[in-house]
């Protein structure tokens, strides 16, 4: 189609005659389920419904007042109210460079972090400042919703590495070997798990560590749940575990869940200073430093105590506790006990063609859509993880909410 110029007939294209009005790359990405799940909710909730929402992937506390005080005090100083340095401010790369010393053993000078927009632009910058077109990225599934989404857009190439209850949800150096092809690049690594729950022991992590060295892959680690770990579970930081990856790994982490912080949006990675130069660079285009206010927040948070999340810790582990125990008395329903994070991860394919108040359901999304619609009751299916027959529900909410919840959940399946 031609169009008129000022200078006379033009052969360019006018708009959607070469293809989509939005780009390929852009349309193929999937939205997260988590949050869609939970603006349902949320949007029920508006309308005057009684809604139980075990979607959020967020503490349900508020922000210690003491980082409150802080940003308070930080929005009154004209410094803050200026342009600051991509990577972050100087004095939050050195607290969170010493907080990494004191809660993993990790030894990192300040050149080596970068603060970003939350977590979830750690995690992106991360695959796009290593991926190129191409690589492959193995990515141990149940996964979170975001992962496969980024590591697409970087250009990578995600390759499902399939674990399932029998395993605890953790995957083997084996089943790793079994999906690794010459175009393997890089291992993620979870632990704790979103949405699983998950907890590696230290052996684990040594194996998939030592492996990943011996054969020069990248490892990228998200540590964002390391204080969230129950009973005798404990978090190990794989690159202090394997000294060797030092070189060739990646730590993501924020102040989201250890301080009640999801909505100020502050997270890091951590790597060798030239993948964090680049992602550096790669940030000063896409959104340049994080709010200076939320980074005078962020400062207080880490260059503090951990009281704070040991009281949320407290409160989760006897959730935890209570939803394991309810949802295992479910007839069709049967739950690990999760020992980080804060989500259980139920299988619930034993519902799977049952007559549901005149309804069968067939897969999990159709048994989440049930719940929602006849309970009142938000969960995200598993097939938002790559594990069809499960559900994510977050204990992150009122102990009394979260036995009505599930309650109503009995209900609906005929077990009350």
């Amino acid at each position: 189609m031609a169009q008129q110029t000022e200078t006379g007939t033009s052969t360019v294209p006018g708009p959607g005659t070469t293809g989509n009005r939005v780009s390929a790359r852009i349309a193929a990405v999937s939205p997260s389920a988590t949050l869609a799940v939970d603006a349902k909710a949320k949007a029920l909730q508006a309308q005057g419904e009684n809604v139980i929402g075990f979607g959020a992937g967020e503490p349900d506390f508020p922000t210690p007042e003491a980082i409150v005080a802080a940003a308070e005090a930080a929005c009154r100083e004209p410094r803050n109210h200026r342009y600051t340095p991509t990577a972050g401010l100087p004095e939050l790369r050195e607290a969170i460079a010493e907080k990494t010393r004191r809660d993993s053993g990790l030894e990192i000078a300040a050149s080596q972090v970068l603060v970003t927009n939350g977590g979830k632009q750690a995690v992106a910058n991360a695959f796009a400042a290593l991926c190129d077109p191409g690589d492959e990225v193995l990515v141990p599934a149940p996964y979170w919703t975001t992962y496969p989404e980024v590591i697409t857009l970087a250009g990578g190439v995600p390759v499902v590495v399939p674990t399932d209850a029998s395993s605890g949800f953790r995957v083997t150096v084996d089943q790793l070997e079994a999906a690794r092809t010459p175009r393997t690049k890089i291992v993620l690594f979870v632990s704790p798990s979103n949405p699983t729950g998950a907890v590696y022991p230290r052996a684990e992590i040594e194996a998939i560590g030592r492996w990943a060295a011996g054969l020069g892959l990248w490892v990228v680690t998200d540590e964002i749940y390391e204080h969230l770990v129950y009973g005798g579970a404990e978090q190990h930081s794989m690159p202090v575990v394997v000294p060797e990856l030092a070189d060739t790994c990646v730590v993501v982490n924020g102040v989201a869940k250890t301080y009640a912080m999801t909505g100020w949006r502050v997270g890091w990675m951590i790597g060798p200073t030239d993948v964090v130069s680049a992602a550096t660079n790669l940030q000063s285009h896409e959104t340049s430093n994080v709010a200076n206010v939320s980074q005078r927040a962020a400062l207080t948070a880490v260059s503090g105590d951990l009281s704070a999340v040991a009281m949320m810790r407290e409160a989760f582990d006897r959730r935890r506790l209570t939803m394991h125990r309810l949802l295992n008395e479910i007839d069709g329903i049967e739950c690990l006990l999760p020992e980080g994070a804060f989500y259980a991860f139920p299988s619930v394919s034993g519902l799977y063609g049952r007559n549901l108040r005149g309804r069968t359901c067939a897969s999990s999304d159709e048994l989440a859509e049930l719940a929602i619609e006849e309970a009142k009751v938000a969960v995200v299916p598993g097939e938002a993880f790559g594990a069809p027959g499960y559900f994510r529900m977050s204990y992150a909410l009122g102990d009394d909410d979260l036995v009505e919840g599930v309650s109503r959940l009995a209900e609906l399946f005929g077990t009350a």
